[in-house]
């Protein structure tokens, strides 16, 4: 989808699909709708795979990275972070109700809080502002983190955006372990 969403063809759509173009009207009514079904639903898939992954890891940095890391391919390779940066651009939104990112936040918050040994209960909002700060970080570097990384002088090897990651996860970690 080198023009974006708005470059999206439903009798296109519909012939790659294999079924006639009436039948894609019919499901989805148009382009818009279909956009944001598909990103919809590849969203809530992430975020699942994003909440099983949290709930089964004991926190550590190692799977956090790991974590950052799956999220990020999945962004990269379909070029689902392009598309949901192009809607955002032309001005649409997609629903929290379709996404989910808030599951992604309990389920961090509940290790975040599991992980607490001592001192008061740490904030969900804390927990939140962290789980956003990570989404922005692998959605932005999923569509421009390598220009980025070479821009400020960064990256000479394919592996600076894993490193990244892992930098990422060791900050994640010290704030969210750190008291108060």
């Amino acid at each position: 989808m080198r023009a974006g969403p708005s470059g999206l063809r439903l009798k296109e759509v519909a012939r790659d699909a294999g079924v006639s173009h009436p039948t894609v009207l019919h499901h989805f009514g148009n382009r818009e709708a279909l956009v944001k079904a598909v990103i919809a639903r590849s969203l809530a898939a992430l975020h699942a795979r994003l909440v099983e992954a949290i709930e089964s890891s004991s926190g550590e940095e190692d799977q956090l990275a790991s974590i950052l890391d799956g999220a990020f391919h999945a962004l990269a390779s379909s070029g689902q972070g392009r598309v949901m940066l192009w809607l955002a651009l032309e001005g649409q939104r997609i629903a929290a109700s379709d996404v989910g990112l808030a599951s992604v936040v309990t389920a961090a918050h509940g290790l975040r809080t599991k992980r607490r040994k001592k001192g008061p209960k740490p904030a969900r909002e804390d927990t939140g502002f962290a789980v956003v700060l990570a989404s922005l970080a692998l959605l932005g570097f999923s569509v421009i983190g390598e220009t980025l990384l070479e821009n400020a002088g960064l990256a000479h090897d394919p592996a600076a955006q894993k490193r990244f990651r892992a930098w990422l996860a060791h900050l994640l970690v010290c704030h969210l372990d750190a008291p108060g």
